[in-house]
């Protein structure tokens, strides 16, 4: 066989720079748009909060480290032809470990399955990287065009692509994860819009994420103007950093905002009663308050707070959801169905969060 072959040559060449652009193509775009702000509270976990994650700087030197991997991995295997590809997987493995991590736990153990994973994963790799070597002097030459168009670089890009669906498969790819990273990430850096965009088609959400909308929304005066437009998850205690933990946003962030932070264990009502007896009340805890009974279904105690807040203000200029909280308050009898009569379109609506939530 001629490997002097200019053909084959250019084949080779092609071969090794298209892999290379769909590796370096992939990893740095899942860890720039898709990745960046778990691994930004990775890092402030990791350093107790001395160093700041740079997404930039973070997937160039990431997505490098992983390419130098693979040149290392090559110089060993030299693995070419139609199993070039086989040498990014040690990289793609290191990207798919980097993936997995959740911040929401220990950061150790939610890396514990990789132990065994990994080395097992590598182990079969090995087998197929000596089963390569092995056929490399039976192998045929392509009979089709040395370009992008051979035989040679469409089986290399199956490979890439079957690593590149790997990453996510094996990685934490749980959606309120990433909202949660992603908001908290946005408020460190007072883009209480981007807040407000995430997850926002999704039906997905927990407890924290439902506190940093609502943080968001009273940061715009919006909280009971559009609060139920997003699904919610917890009760009127959750809107306080107190039962919904943060990751990596200070509490203090919501605590100041609100007027002062609880220098003792206390619940929601005995919270916002201490603030606004002190006068250390922000203009935003009236929303907390009012939007708390409305989380509870408490109607009661809806009722009877909003004179305090709105006293003497014409309903038709009362936020949406306390107009609609009126209204079924008002006639707490009304049968369900005649309220909703079509329950897709009432998404977004309290009538919908009142009779149908069952969080």
């Amino acid at each position: 066989m001629d490997y002097h072959d200019p053909k084959k040559k250019n084949g080779t060449i092609i071969t090794k720079v298209v892999c290379a652009v769909c590796f370096l193509t992939f990893s740095f775009v899942w860890l720039y748009w898709f990745q960046a702000d778990v691994l930004t509270i990775a890092q402030h976990v990791l350093s107790d909060g001395v160093t700041h994650y740079d997404r930039m700087l973070g997937a160039t030197l990431i997505t490098l480290v992983l390419f130098l991997l693979h040149l290392a991995v090559f110089a060993v295997t030299r693995l070419s032809r139609r199993t070039h590809a086989l040498t990014y997987l040690p990289s793609m493995l290191g990207l798919a470990i980097l993936s997995d991590i959740d911040v929401g736990v220990n950061l150790s153990s939610s890396l514990v399955h990789w132990l065994w994973l990994a080395p097992l994963i590598l182990l079969l790799w090995c087998g197929a990287v000596w089963l390569a070597r092995q056929v490399y002097p039976f192998e045929k030459e392509d009979k089709t065009p040395t370009g992008l168009f051979s035989q040679r670089v469409w089986l290399n890009l199956l490979q890439m692509a079957l690593m590149m669906l790997f990453v996510p498969l094996a990685g934490n790819s749980n959606a309120v994860h990433h909202f949660r990273a992603h908001a908290e990430v946005a408020l460190m850096k007072g883009d209480v819009d981007e807040v407000l965009k995430i997850g926002r088609k999704s039906q997905e959400t927990d407890e924290t994420l439902t506190m940093l909308r609502a943080y968001a929304l009273a940061r715009k005066g919006e909280l009971g103007e559009r609060l139920f437009e997003y699904p919610i998850v917890g009760k009127g205690e959750n809107l306080l950093p107190s039962y919904s933990p943060l990751l990596i946003l200070s509490p203090d962030t919501i605590w100041q905002f609100l007027g002062a932070r609880p220098v003792i264990p206390m619940s929601a009502k005995s919270y916002y009663y201490c603030v606004e007896h002190d006068s250390l009340a922000s203009s935003a805890v009236k929303d907390y308050v009012l939007c708390s009974y409305l989380l509870d279904k408490d109607l009661e105690g809806f009722a009877t707070a909003l004179p305090r807040y709105y006293d003497g203000i014409e309903r038709e200029t009362l936020p949406r959801y306390y107009r609609e909280a009126l209204e079924l308050y008002e006639q707490p009898r009304k049968n369900p169905e005649s309220e909703i009569s079509d329950f897709e379109h009432s998404q977004g609506t309290y009538y919908r969060y009142y009779y149908y939530s069952t969080r």
